[in-house]
């Protein structure tokens, strides 16, 4: 009899376990529904920043191709034409074919992405850095007579970003980024000599340029923004 009394204490101590455990879980699992996988904030936002400029980059050539008929392209950067300045702000979001756009499509997220683990602040100071050095390079330094389109510039000042970003910080992160994208996208270096007609070479070399000017001076380029910012917030 004894033994039976201790099983039945100990089968109603168990249901009455399970029964709070019950009850406290309910309410976290509603908030997951069965099939669905809740995405850590910080990716969530990657993939927007990431995502939406391609969507752009893609809705725009769509537009331009079935609609315009390449139209939109006259807003390439055409050196040293005042009317070509606005080229410096509208190339990155132009492209001269499917294919043009598909060659910059990946290495701009997969490069896009590593400027962006250390954060947006970071992320949006090297896009503007690259963006204005490799538009401006093209309009003062490119031949006159030619029209300059494409996202590969921005490509390239990532490239450029992050193999200096190894060699200016000395840190074990970022040199084995530095290593990685190295072993990537090396041969892309290449893009930034003059050896092939039809390649804007000028916006790959400023666009390098501007990737290791944002790697050198980060720290000055974060304070000045933080004092735009805050100059923005009064």
């Amino acid at each position: 009899m004894k033994s039976l009394e201790t099983h039945d204490k100990s089968r109603m101590m168990l249901q009455g376990v399970s029964q709070k455990f019950d009850i406290r879980m309910q309410p976290i699992a509603s908030q997951f529904p069965e099939g669905v996988i809740a995405l850590d904030p910080t990716i969530q936002l990657q993939l927007e920043i990431l995502g939406g400029f391609i969507v752009l980059l893609w809705v725009l050539e769509t537009v331009d191709q079935l609609l315009l008929r390449n139209r939109l392209n006259a807003l390439g950067i055409r050196p040293r034409t005042q009317i070509g300045l606005r080229g410096i702000l509208f190339a990155p979001l132009l492209h001269g074919s499917w294919a043009h756009l598909a060659a910059n499509t990946v290495p701009f997220l997969v490069l896009g992405w590593l400027v962006l683990l250390n954060g947006f602040n970071q992320f949006a100071i090297v896009t503007a850095v690259v963006w204005i050095v490799s538009g401006l390079g093209v309009w003062l330094f490119a031949s006159r007579n030619s029209l300059h389109i494409g996202a590969s510039g921005v490509v390239f000042g990532y490239l450029g970003f992050l193999l200096a970003r190894g060699y200016f910080r000395q840190d074990f992160g970022s040199i084995a980024i530095a290593v990685v994208v190295l072993a990537l996208y090396g041969p892309l270096i290449w893009g930034i000599l003059p050896f092939r007609r039809g390649i804007s070479w000028q916006g790959h070399l400023f666009g390098m340029v501007g990737g290791v000017l944002a790697a050198r001076y980060l720290p000055q380029l974060q304070q000045g923004f933080a004092t735009i910012e805050q100059m923005l917030q009064r």
